[in-house]
């Protein structure tokens, strides 16, 4: 599996703790997007990629069942996983989620699909 680079883990594990501080936690629909984070950012490589989408594909029906939106970051999430293990068209269908139900994502989401920032 390939190694994240320093930078992108502390950006991940950062991302839910500050979220947090902005919105109540019972808004959002957390699942194990919280743990799944931090088992790629503190403990890479003990828990299969696969595993982890898994997890996180079991909280999108959660919280369609609970009427409850996912979180920021939640989608870019599980499109990295799928990137990882080779499921491109599923990664790319969850980097457009992210960017269309958080349009402040856009310009990351869009360095993720290969666009281009426009000038």
């Amino acid at each position: 599996m390939k190694s994240l680079s320093p930078t992108f883990r502390i950006f991940w594990l950062l991302v839910p703790l500050a979220l947090v501080g902005c919105k109540s936690p019972d808004v959002y629909y957390w699942g194990h997007y919280e743990s799944v984070v931090y088992a790629i950012c503190a403990k890479p490589g003990n828990t299969s990629p696969e595993q982890l989408a898994s997890q996180l594909e079991e909280d999108k029906y959660k919280a369609a069942s609970a009427n409850k939106p996912l979180p920021p970051g939640f989608h870019a999430q599980l499109g990295s996983l799928y990137a990882q293990i080779g499921k491109t068209d599923e990664a790319r269908r969850e980097y457009l989620l992210e960017k269309q139900n958080y349009p402040e994502s856009a310009v990351f989401m869009d360095a993720f699909l290969g666009n281009p920032p426009k000038k």
